[in-house]
């Protein structure tokens, strides 16, 4: 009887703490102090007092224009995230502009922390790939308005199909969604990986032009 009576009491206790958790943001806004962006800290950034809160804060300016696209990928990607606008702080949400010039690409990558909703203003675009085992290209040609969702973790490309310029703009969900460029991960490590490298592409050290490695 005794063990019944403590097993409700726990249960008790913890349905008044589900009732009284808050998952919203329990203040108006919590500004990113733009001194320690570069601090070592866990999620949220370190915040400035609300009084001391102006409108810069809380703005990013130049978004209209055309990013350079004299670059061997041929795009610009403009974030727009904590980084940019301190206010996005703890808000889980960024923005970015991405222009391409005639068959610009963004390498395929993947955003560990955000799902990425992607709207086309001119031009054409996309596609990503499922994680494994099915690993299948979801591709779709995009056109001026269209609007296309990148699941979070998910490896996803974007490359201007058409012959004129291409302008993009994608919603995250997260003030800082990270970005992992596969091709860089596996080609540009620190470590000396290239013997696995040779297995998992099958084939030689020519082919990969790597011959000093093995």
């Amino acid at each position: 009887m005794a063990n019944h009576i403590l097993v409700l009491t726990v249960l008790a206790m913890a349905c008044i703490l589900v009732i009284a958790f808050e998952p919203s943001p329990l203040q108006d806004f919590c500004v990113a102090d733009s001194l320690t962006l570069l601090a070592q800290v866990m999620n949220d950034l370190p915040f400035l007092e609300s009084k001391l809160a102006q409108a810069d804060h809380f703005f990013f300016g130049g978004l209209h224009m055309a990013g350079n696209t004299s670059n061997p990928l041929r795009l610009k990607i403009i974030p727009i995230n904590v980084a940019q606008i301190p206010r996005l702080n703890t808000r889980g949400i960024s923005l970015s502009r991405i222009d391409y010039a005639p068959w610009g690409v963004t390498p395929p990558h993947t955003h560990p922390r955000a799902t990425e909703i992607l709207t086309v203003l001119e031009g054409s675009v996309v596609g990503f790939v499922t994680s494994n085992l099915d690993n299948k290209l979801i591709s779709k040609v995009l056109n001026k308005g269209d609007v296309f969702v990148f699941p979070v973790g998910l490896v996803h490309y974007q490359q201007n199909v058409g012959n004129g310029t291409t302008v993009s703009r994608s919603s995250l969900s997260s003030q800082y969604p990270g970005v992992i460029t596969i091709a860089n991960v596996i080609f540009f490590l620190n470590e000396n990986v290239y013997f696995i490298l040779k297995r998992l592409f099958y084939c030689g050290p020519q082919t990969l032009g790597l011959n000093e490695y093995f």
